[in-house]
Order: structure tokens, then C-alpha cells, then sequence
């Protein structure tokens, strides 16, 4: 249970994504949380900079993804207006 009495259970549906899997939306924001809970208990600093890089870490792989999801796109509009002209014959 959360602090204000919600279920964190309740929210278990909206983070996972076609796969079955955990977004990295989701898991960023429950590290950040993590971390702001970290910070609020005072937390050993090296434990605190550890938990940071896995932001880091989640935040490049977002990055990697969204950058793969933009070329394949691109690729993929160039071949609709390669068809779309021969479609016209």
C-alpha cells in the first residue's frame, strides 16, 4: 500500500506494454521515486549515485529505442513513396 492508502497494485496494468513487459517510462518513474525516497531517509551517498546511473541507464535505452523507432519510420515512409508511383501506372 502507498502512503495515502491507494494500492500500488491498482496501477500494475497501466505500465505494461504489447510485450507484456514493463515500460521504461514506468520503471524511470518508480527509480525516480526511489531515489526521492532515498534522499528523504538519507540514504548513503554512493547508494544514492548507484541508483542515479540506473536513471541514466534507463534514460539511454529510452533514448536508443525512440532513435531506432525514427529511422525505421523514415524507412518506411520512403518505401510508401516509392510504391505509391508505381501503383499509378
Amino acid at each position: 500500500k502507498l502512503d495515502n492508502g491507494e494500492s500500488a497494485s491498482a496501477d500494475a496494468e497501466d505500465v505494461l506494454n504489447e510485450e507484456n513487459t514493463i515500460s521504461h517510462s514506468a520503471a524511470l518513474q518508480s527509480v525516480e521515486t526511489f531515489l526521492d525516497y532515498m534522499g528523504q531517509r538519507g540514504f548513503d551517498y554512493d547508494d544514492i549515485t548507484a541508483v542515479r546511473k540506473i536513471c541514466v541507464d534507463i534514460r539511454q535505452e529510452m533514448n536508443k529505442e525512440q532513435k531506432q523507432r525514427r529511422i525505421t519510420d523514415f524507412f518506411k515512409a520512403v518505401n510508401v513513396k516509392r510504391k505509391i508511383p508505381s501503383l499509378m501506372l
